[in-house]
């Protein structure tokens, strides 16, 4: 993990620097529309050969990828794309908050980090996960191409920290290094896991494990070398991440800043009724623990995101106060599930949000940084 802090990306930071140096990064940007996919049948003729060049060597599969692998995390997807969406797009976002400098680098690269940072990362953080449910998305390349732009953009806010001449090496080590990518695909992935098992989710085995393939094949389109590439074991990786989650997760200024922001914006765009559903279950998904750390309050919901012995009898009361007559008339067995109906329903409006919103549904690289700490 140490030797991991302190690497990047030679191969994209060296590009990257490039086209920053060179201000050609909004042109590219505008030229990443136009990506999508990697492979046979993408035409790049228009993109500048140094980034062609790139982009080909980017096409290659993980190491030992197989069909296999492919039918696994489309396995998962096809009975848990919606649950494990919203909740990627909640507790996945929140959770890399967690990470002190995570929260510090996405607070100090302004357009991430700042008032419109929670819109605009999850307008673009929404295009990978809905692409990763998609029908023939490891297939076709299309996945391959959305993770490779994230791959950039990655390497632009490392390059723009490098060239500012501000970013402490010492204390933070490399930013967005490939100790944070792998940690970061451990929150999107094993720790999603477990927050659907808090909330009563059954996922199969097999499930998991296709979930686990499916991260492993993005960690490698991030950048990640084979040697700190995430695994697919799903029992290995939730071994490993329950191993140093507490070492990674600490309460930060950053973090609760970036959580309160992210909050915030929920509650604008869904209202009140769904929001506080996000909230019970972000807190229930990530635990009290963990919940108090980012700083999430506590919401009218919680107590039904208790024992369900001990919410059950309450739903009623609370969640069909918030929802309408349709919460009361559902309450089953399991509280969760009603919350969790309301709760997707709304994260659609959330994500038809953020793919139409100011025409950001690409991750867009930066051409300099706006500090708002």
């Amino acid at each position: 993990m140490e030797a991991a802090n302190k690497v990047g990306d030679p191969a994209a930071d060296a590009l990257v620097s490039d086209l920053i140096d060179n201000r050609e990064v909004d042109g590219v940007n505008d030229l990443f529309r136009t990506i999508n996919k990697l492979g046979p049948g993408q035409d790049l003729s228009q993109l500048p050969e140094r980034l062609a060049q790139f982009l080909r060597e980017a096409e290659a599969a993980p190491p030992g990828w197989s069909e296999a692998d492919v039918k696994a995390a489309e396995s998962f997807f096809g009975h848990h794309h919606g649950e494990a969406s919203m909740l990627q797009g909640t507790v996945g976002l929140i959770g890399t908050y967690l990470s002190p400098t995570g929260a510090f680098t996405l607070r100090s690269t302004g357009r991430l980090g700042g008032v419109e940072g929670p819109g605009r990362r999850l307008s673009q953080s929404s295009r990978l996960f809905l692409d990763m449910g998609k029908d023939n998305a490891m297939r076709d390349g299309s996945l391959a191409a959305t993770v490779t732009k994230v791959r950039m953009v990655h390497a632009s806010v490392r390059q723009l920290h490098k060239k500012s001449g501000e970013w402490d090496y010492a204390k933070w080590g490399e930013p967005v290094s490939q100790k944070y990518t792998t940690g970061a695909a451990c929150v999107f992935s094993t720790q999603i896991l477990q927050g659907m098992a808090n909330l009563g989710l059954h996922v199969s085995k097999d499930d998991a494990h296709g979930f686990m393939c499916a991260w492993h094949y993005v960690n490698h389109y991030l950048g990640t070398p084979e040697k700190w590439l995430l695994p697919k074991d799903a029992a290995e990786v939730e071994r490993l991440w329950n191993q140093v989650r507490d070492e990674e997760w600490k309460k930060t200024d950053d973090g609760v800043f970036m959580t309160a922001q992210a909050i915030k914006f929920y509650r604008e765009l869904v209202g009140p009724g769904a929001s506080d559903a996000y909230i019970a279950l972000t807190r229930v998904a990530l635990t009290d623990k963990y919940a108090d750390m980012a700083g999430i309050p506590k919401s009218p919901l919680d107590i039904a995101g208790k024992p369900l012995a001990a919410g059950h009898g309450l739903l009623s009361s609370t969640a069909g106060g918030l929802f309408g007559e349709t919460a009361k008339q559902t309450v089953g067995v399991n509280p969760y599930k009603d919350i969790l109906g309301v709760a997707s329903k709304a994260f659609n409006q959330v994500e038809r949000y953020a793919l139409t919103h100011d025409k950001d549904d690409q991750p867009q690289m930066h051409q300099e940084l706006h500090d708002n700490r």
